[in-house]
């Protein structure tokens, strides 16, 4: 069980240029390597400020010259948008120039405003995800591959980068779709997941979701290595907490907007944010996710690990504008205090064991 930082790169407003924004995302996660956490994670975005990482590939790169331990993850590579030759060969430079430090986080996208831009369908990035997958594993893994897809085809190619990780580096696949989790069971990949703005009955049913996938699979469900994303702030300071969550807010609002298709632009990039219907309040969230006090935090990860059984957790402090200063003092609290408090609670807890499913109802057998 180990520990990560997620790390999106909004720019709130432009009081920050997007070049301190970078800088400050390669201090904390220097401060992340020196603390000893597991990882950090880099999302890819475009065309807007919700996230000014345009090549996650090319931060790790960057990253991974100014640390020593630290993994780094794509969080995620948008799969739809990239030529899969390129990204194949990317990816395998990526890990060279880490070390084999690379964790190769992969999404299909949910943004109409990117897929737009770049000039591809949303409607056709499953499919275009699926193949994109099986062209990594065969590209990443074998000396010569070739590929004949519906969206994806490679005469036969041999890719000079080779990956240092035997036999690439570990996939972690973002998604609660049944048909991508089956396909992460089936390739024995990570499952990456988010709590989104849901507490422990969301982790629990999601929990069991995965459980559901691995068994069809013939799959031992406490073999699936999970990974957890969570908006997560401790502070002893109520003011701050709500300065966090009215900044968790403000991610949600432009998340939405984004995905569906109601961004307003003011000015370049800049989106503007507005009220979601059914968004939920402050205090609603506030009860919800791993934010409070130092204590409160503690007790809430726990709680959400025992119900999930991640290998890694991953935390996101960084959202709106949050300043750099603060955002080092949080992770040092969670290095120094939260992260060793927390591996003392669960370090003698007993493996996952899946509820037994419970046998169909007559009428269901029957239909």
């Amino acid at each position: 069980m180990d520990f990560g930082i997620f790390i999106l790169m909004q720019q709130r407003n432009k009081h920050k240029t997007s070049h301190q924004i970078l800088r400050d995302a390669v201090e904390q996660t220097r401060l992340a390597d020196e603390l000893g956490f597991g990882a950090a994670w880099y999302a890819e975005h475009h065309f807007s400020n919700y996230g000014l990482c345009s090549s996650p590939l090319t931060m790790i790169a960057h990253c991974a010259a100014v640390t020593r331990n630290i993994r780094l993850g794509t969080g995620i590579v948008v799969a739809p948008l990239y030529t899969p030759a390129r990204l194949i060969a990317d990816v395998a430079m990526v890990d060279q120039l880490s070390d084999g430090r690379l964790n190769l986080g992969i999404g299909s996208g949910y943004q109409h405003f990117e897929f737009e831009r770049f000039g591809v369908s949303l409607e056709s990035a499953k499919g275009r995800t699926f193949e994109m997958l099986d062209m990594l594993e065969a590209g990443l893994r074998q000396p010569k591959f070739s590929y004949e897809g519906e969206h994806y085809r490679q005469p036969m190619s041999a890719i000079s980068q080779r990956p240092v990780q035997d036999p690439m580096p570990p996939m972690w696949i973002t998604s609660v779709d049944p048909a991508f989790l089956t396909r992460a069971v089936r390739g024995g990949h990570h499952v990456f997941v988010s709590g989104g703005d849901g507490g422990p009955e969301k982790l629990a049913s999601t929990r069991a979701l995965i459980d559901r996938v691995a068994r069809a699979e013939g799959r031992d469900p406490a073999a699936v290595p999970v990974g957890l994303l969570r908006a997560a702030f401790a502070s002893e300071d109520p003011a701050e907490v709500n300065r966090y969550l009215e900044c968790a807010r403000y991610q949600r609002r432009i998340a939405v907007s984004l995905k569906r298709r109601t961004a307003q632009i003011a000015d370049d990039y800049q989106v503007e944010e507005g009220i979601v219907e059914g968004e939920p309040t402050l205090d609603e969230m506030r009860a919800l996710l791993p934010v409070g006090d130092v204590d409160t935090v503690i007790e809430r990860v726990v709680r959400e690990i025992r119900t999930l059984k991640p290998v890694h957790y991953c935390f996101q402090t960084q959202m709106g504008d949050f300043d750099h200063p603060t955002m080092l003092r949080q992770l040092r609290t969670w290095g120094e205090v939260i992260i060793p408090a927390v591996q003392r609670e669960i370090e003698n807890d007993p493996p996952h064991r899946p509820q037994a499913q419970s046998a169909p109802r007559p009428e269901a057998a029957l239909a």
